[in-house]
């Protein structure tokens, strides 16, 4: 039985058809199911640092020695239309092949004998470059031509027109190791893509062509006419105008890669590191200041050397705004390893010095311990074994608050924190974004106040800027870390925990902090700012500090020895504040912020010693936070009984109550009244008692006039042995309220002898337990337990 022709021809058709509907649907699948190489997107970059205006700050190379920078998100219209007409003019009407072009290129090379075009479209470009990038360079044949065909078909059906572009302007090169758009315009001409002339536009667009003909003795002049040529062919379609063209014919050709600017490369390793998988890094910072703080940095970084001093760095902030404008993480004094120039020294733990003290200080105010004017006592001190001193070894018998903070008094901030706890402030300070605080508290001890911690000056100067924006704005304030990066706003740990009334009153105290040098006559100049800030020195001088901020700007510097090694002229006040008042004079003049009245409570205070009048004193206001509760009431005033003349104590049992006259005094204890008189000649000491009166005086004193300066109620005395092997004497110091008094020295039992006017004694002590009776002329006592410690102050 035979099949009907007409039916044996359908399905001939019909077979026909079907295969080429399957060829089409494997032709399709494998376009969108063929793996693209993985060069497309993952390439190793180069590190960019830009800054908020878009300038470029630094980079660093690509792990494979490329400068390959970060694709560029958007193609400049010039070299758009430069790259098309020299390479792919039907580039948005073809589907990655150009049949056209194909038929051209066999045409010349047929007629020339060799190979004068390879007819290749953008799309094919990019695959090549993408299949080297993947398999190395290959030689150009048929079977490359056909791989290159079929990855470009893939490209087009896979990726937009743009994308392509896109993808082309990052992978192509441009001489030597210079890999993409981006690097390309900054390492030839300095500036970023969007910026480039219609000379260097058409220049990149031919260069990827020929990339070796950039480098001088290579045949530039081609290098020249090709540019030439393209500029002239714009021209001719009328995207440049006939002066357009003959200025940027005029353009001469780089002449090698310009070097990339360095103004912040340890900001650029910083964030690297944190942030491993970006590329570039859209900064807060300022560009044109920070080539300002950079001059700065390197000119007093010249004047430390002499000094001793090799490392310097700084940060300066907008703490209205919380943005980092400048950060110089390291400016050493010479390019060499010994001191340590890749070192990011803004973000590495150093000794804090007295930076905590207007923190402390604050806190104390917000939580209603003190008032600005509270007396803090500054004398002799011993806690266990640990004795601080002042800067100048003096002491001053007791100190308003706020001037032991402008002054930077070290035993008045070592008193305040017994009062306050380490452990409390310790806490309160990891709330403000210290992170080095991870030891225990009583590691720290008292020497936390003074430097016996350590702390970054990026948190640092970052919690001094949140204090003066919460000054400035309160509740509204920003939280966190001030912002590096554009799209990063105020992150990260640290938060303002004092209030906006207690941090208005800190920067107040801070602003009477005496300037360095002529600086100390800043108000009688009326263009001088008002500037709040503070100093810091730690021990060994290894660490110096100043931070300050005005109405806007926060700076915080750090100036000392990368490697640790002490320098004898170091401290904050010589070394930094320059550094500090030189970068603030380079920052426009911000008027100081207004006070904040709703923030703000007044209080009735005794004018003597700053502590609540209860009615026996001459008061003053001040002023303290307003959800504080300050209620000490003064313990430095004294009821007491004069004779009629006003001239002797008396008491009821010498004198009749209606002869008496009944006074308000001032009296400090006595060893703070001995060394408050040396400041303050105005002081008038308790009058003596009528020498009727003297039988029953010591029952009606409050405390004994007599006080030892050491050892005190807290000392815990440690004897040295000397070089012969016996232990050195010691020498224990009292004073008397009364200066013409006598004293009678008593030691576990043994009678010492009798001072007048200075009262020490130098003594031999064995270790143990010991104690020490004081008498004087009229019976009044003192007397003091002790332990001497062994040949270790562990004992």
């Amino acid at each position: 039985m035979s099949v009907p022709t007409g039916r044996i021809a359908r399905w001939r058709r019909y077979r026909w058809l079907g295969a080429g509907l399957a060829g089409l649907f494997i032709l399709l699948m494998g376009l969108s199911l063929w793996p693209l190489p993985t060069s497309l997107y993952h390439k190793p970059q180069a590190r960019l640092l830009v800054a908020d205006d878009g300038r470029l700050l630094g980079a660093s190379i690509a792990s494979d020695q490329q400068w390959r920078f970060a694709p560029v998100e958007t193609l400049p219209d010039k070299y758009r239309q430069a790259l098309l007409l020299f390479e792919d003019r039907h580039f948005f009407y073809h589907p990655g092949i150009d049949p056209l072009a194909v038929g051209r290129a066999a045409y010349l090379n047929l007629r020339a004998g060799r190979v004068m075009s390879g007819g290749s479209t953008l799309t094919m470009q990019l695959a090549r470059l993408l299949r080297q990038d993947a398999q190395g360079k290959r030689q150009r044949h048929l079977g490359n031509k056909l791989a290159e065909a079929w990855l470009a078909l893939q490209l087009e059906w896979r990726l937009s027109k743009q994308e392509i572009l896109l993808a082309y302007a990052s992978h192509a090169p441009f001489g030597g190791n210079i890999v993409g758009l981006r690097a390309a315009a900054w390492r030839y001409f300095g500036r970023p893509p969007e910026s480039l002339s219609w000379a260097e536009a058409a220049l990149l667009a031919v260069l990827p062509n020929s990339p070796a003909l950039i480098h001088p003795g290579r045949q530039r002049d081609r290098l020249h006419a090709k540019r030439n040529k393209l500029l002239q062919r714009l021209q001719g379609r009328g995207l440049l105008s006939e002066l357009d063209l003959q200025l940027a014919l005029l353009e001469p050709l780089p002449d090698r890669p310009q070097p990339l600017p360095q103004s912040a490369p340890h900001l650029l390793s910083t964030l690297s590191a944190r942030y491993p998988e970006q590329s570039l890094f859209h900064t807060t910072l300022d560009s044109a200041l920070q080539g300002r703080a950079q001059a700065i940095a390197q000119r007093h970084g010249e004047r430390l050397a002499n000094e001793g001093v090799h490392n310097l760095a700084l940060v300066i902030i907008d703490h209205r705004q919380a943005r980092t404008l400048a950060y110089v993480g390291n400016q050493p004094w010479r390019q060499h390893p010994e001191f340590a120039p890749a070192v990011d020294i803004v973000q590495r733990p150093r000794s804090t010095g007295s930076l905590l003290k207007p923190l402390l200080y604050g806190l104390m105010l917000s939580e209603g311990e003190i008032s600005p004017d509270s007396l803090v006592a500054d004398i002799p001190t011993h806690f266990g074994g640990y004795t601080p001193q002042n800067y100048d070894r003096d002491y001053r018998g007791a100190v308003p608050a706020h001037q032991a903070l402008a002054h930077s008094l070290n035993i008045p901030a070592v008193r305040l924190l017994r009062t306050y706890g380490v452990g409390r402030l310790q806490q309160q300070l990891q709330r403000m974004g210290m992170t080095t605080l991870f030891r225990p508290a009583d590691a720290y001890g008292l020497t936390l106040i003074l430097g016996g911690a350590e702390g970054t000056l990026w948190e640092l100067t970052s919690i001094y800027a949140r204090m003066a924006a919460s000054a400035r704005a309160g509740t509204g304030a920003w939280q966190g870390e001030p912002a590096l990066l554009v799209d990063q706003p105020a992150t990260g740990k640290g938060r303002d925990v004092m209030g906006q009334g207690a941090a208005w009153l800190t920067l107040q105290a801070l602003i009477e902090v005496a300037r360095p040098g002529r600086d100390n006559y800043w108000r009688d100049f009326a263009g001088s700012q008002t500037i709040a800030w503070k100093t810091g020195t730690s021990y060994g001088l290894r660490d110096a500090w100043a931070i300050g901020s005005n109405g806007r700007y926060t700076i915080g510097v750090w100036a000392g020895n990368a490697d640790g090694e002490a320098a004898n002229f170091l401290s904050g006040q010589t070394s930094a504040a320059p550094v500090l008042f030189d970068l603030f004079d380079t920052l426009p003049k911000i008027s100081w912020f207004a006070k904040p009245e709703a923030a703000l409570k007044a209080i009735s205070v005794c004018r003597d010693d700053g502590f609540l009048a209860g009615g026996q004193c001459n008061a003053n206001t001040v002023e303290v936070p307003r959800n504080s509760h300050f209620e000490r009431i003064t313990p430095y005033h004294r009821r007491i009984h004069l004779d009629e003349q006003g001239q002797f104590r008396v008491h009821d049992g010498c004198e009749q109550v209606s002869r008496m006259q009944t006074r308000d005094w001032f009296v400090l204890p006595p060893v703070q009244e001995f060394y408050w008189r040396r400041y303050h000649a105005n002081y008038k000491p308790l009058p003596p008692w009528r020498a009727d009166c003297r039988q029953g005086a010591q029952a009606q004193e409050v405390d004994s006039p007599i006080a030892l300066i050491y050892p005190n109620d807290t000392s815990r005395v440690y004897i040295p042995v000397d070089l012969d092997g016996r232990r050195s004497r010691v020498v224990l110091k009292a004073i008397h309220r009364d200066p013409a008094a006598s004293l009678y020295w008593h030691l576990d039992d043994q009678y010492l002898g009798e001072t007048n006017v200075f009262h020490d004694q130098a003594v031999s002590l064995e270790p143990g337990q010991h104690t020490l009776l004081l008498l004087d002329q009229d019976g009044n006592r003192l007397e003091r337990r002790f332990r001497v410690l062994g040949q270790s102050a562990d004992e």
